[in-house]
């Protein structure tokens, strides 16, 4: 009994807790990181940089996808990662930036990586579904105090935050996809 004891009172290791300044900076690296190339991506669509097609070639894709008018919807494809990924940058309405991640990577998964299984060596979801995850985790945890939505109510995250993020994403995902 005396070794039970002993082991329920040893000291508890040493973490990163939200009041931490490394959880503050592990999230401002996730974020930048995470951001800035979600940004990038939607600006090869957008732009043609970074070795994009741009939005005319981009759109012939769409249009070849069945999304009509296809340039209209590359447009809102790429300012939907390039915005979302600038916004989870900076930490600035970061479940609406979430949201318009989940929702294009939802839009990915029905139309394109969906039928090819899991794994993306096959071509598959494994990616789009990577990219949701973080940006939910990243609405649901809050952009953390090195972050401009640490100034509004939002910016602690939370489940109301996490269920915004899904939840807008998957209805402006379900309304692409019916259209």
């Amino acid at each position: 009994m005396h070794r039970a004891l002993a082991r329920t009172e040893q000291a508890a290791p040493i973490t990163a807790t939200p009041r931490s300044p490394a959880y503050d900076w592990g999230l401002l690296l996730i974020r930048l990181t995470f951001g800035l190339l979600m940004a990038g991506h939607g600006a090869q669509k957008l732009f043609g940089i970074f070795g994009g097609m741009g939005l005319t070639e981009t759109g012939k894709g769409f249009a070849a996808l069945g999304y009509h008018p296809g340039k209209i919807f590359a447009l809102v494809g790429g300012l939907s990662e390039f915005l979302g990924g600038l916004g989870l940058a900076v930490g600035l309405f970061t479940p609406l930036a979430a949201a318009a991640l989940i929702g294009v990577m939802i839009n990915a998964m029905a139309t394109v990586t969906g039928p090819h299984g899991l794994w993306e060596t096959s071509g598959g979801v494994e990616y789009s579904v990577c990219i949701a995850v973080v940006a939910l985790a990243v609405a649901m945890i809050g952009p953390g105090r090195l972050a401009v939505d640490r100034f509004f109510r939002w910016g602690a995250g939370g489940w109301a935050e996490g269920a915004f993020a899904l939840g807008l994403g998957g209805i402006a995902a379900a309304i692409v996809l019916s259209l």
